[in-house]
């Protein structure tokens, strides 16, 4: 339009000063800290499942019960005969210290000592294997109580009372997963593992999860392990974080949209994005000038998102730029600024 026709109606925002991050955006896979697959270790049949599916589990919680009865039928034979074995070398040790008093009295030979000594010595080494046999029986009997090694949530039970279970069984009774940490394992492409080692290294590489509208935050974890080694034939590296998931908002098995912290940009000039614009010579955006007329300006930019883009140079802080109504502005058009709110701050 013409300077003598109507003023451009448009909005209207002022260049500031604030601290920019530098980010990257990859998509993750949510992964569970531990997932344990409970099994029995010994055979016999399932005689009780102690916990709710989708329980919280803890660490040595009863999860299962074989049927004890063959397992505690066989410690209790190992502790008899120890107790037996026990009463023979204590009449073998009384019978060692008549022999001792009698080959002082010259009663006895010293072959006849010999004997007695080594007898106490074979039954000494028999009762320590009968030890060692009741540990074996009461660890077999410990193995028909089934507990969970970790802390975690178990899943739908994978089999049910009253069936015969073997220790080679690969099924399983039940799934137990840790939800509380929790990763999430993402890939970026090497051109930034440079960038991300030195975020790593100056202890700034958070990440977040983003919502389904890939701007809201639903957890916020660190990084915790950058893969050794880039994948040939993709060009990306493998990255890991982990998150305390305290409200459970992450899930295993989940895609989730992960951002990683790389910098921050200090006391950068920022604009809306939209209203910097693209020309055949490059970026401009349009300021109002004390004319009350809209100028051209050329710009340089740095990073830019979709709600803000750095202004290099260019433009100054607190300069007021046009943010709307583009399509009518020209280089000196008047312009009637209606969030005159803007202009009054």
């Amino acid at each position: 339009p013409s300077k003598g026709e109507g003023p451009v109606t448009t909005t209207v925002t002022r260049a500031r000063i604030a601290d920019v991050p530098v980010t990257i955006d990859a998509v993750g896979t949510v992964q569970a800290l531990n997932t344990v697959t409970i099994r029995t270790q010994v055979d016999g049949r399932l005689m009780r499942l102690a916990f709710t599916e989708g329980q919280d589990v803890q660490k040595d919680d009863v999860i299962a019960e074989i049927d004890p009865a063959l397992y505690l039928a066989q410690y209790e034979q190992a502790v008899a005969k120890k107790n037996q074995d026990e009463a023979t070398l204590a009449n073998a040790r009384v019978d060692l210290q008549r022999y001792e008093k009698l080959i002082a009295a010259k009663f006895a030979s010293h072959q006849q000592y010999s004997t007695q000594k080594a007898l106490v010595q074979q039954l000494e080494a028999q009762v320590r294997a009968d030890q060692a046999a009741i540990d074996s029986a009461k660890t077999t009997l410990d193995y028909a109580t089934i507990r969970s090694p970790i802390n975690g949530r178990a899943g739908i039970r994978l089999v049910d009372v009253g069936n015969l279970l073997r220790a080679g069984d690969q099924t399983g009774i039940v799934v137990i997963t840790q939800l509380k940490p929790i990763y999430v394992i993402f890939t970026l492409p090497q051109q930034s593992l440079l960038a991300v080692q030195k975020a790593e290294k100056a202890g700034i590489a958070k990440v977040i999860a983003l919502g389904n509208d890939n701007a809201s935050t639903i957890a916020e974890g660190d990084l915790s392990v950058i893969d050794n080694q880039i994948d040939q034939l993709t060009g990306t590296v493998r990255l890991k974080a982990l998150f305390t998931n305290a409200d459970l908002a992450l899930w295993p098995g989940q895609f989730i949209n992960v951002r990683l912290m790389l910098d921050t940009i200090k006391d950068a000039i920022v604009t809306p994005s939209p209203s910097v614009q693209r020309g055949p010579n490059g970026a401009f955006v349009y300021v109002l000038g004390e004319d009350g007329r809209a100028h051209m300006r050329s710009v340089t930019t740095g990073r830019q998102d979709e709600s803000q883009v750095v202004i290099l140079t260019g433009v100054k802080a607190g300069e007021t730029i046009i943010a709307s109504g583009f399509s009518r502005l020209s280089d000196g058009a008047k312009i009637r600024v209606i969030n005159t709110e803007v202009l009054d701050k």
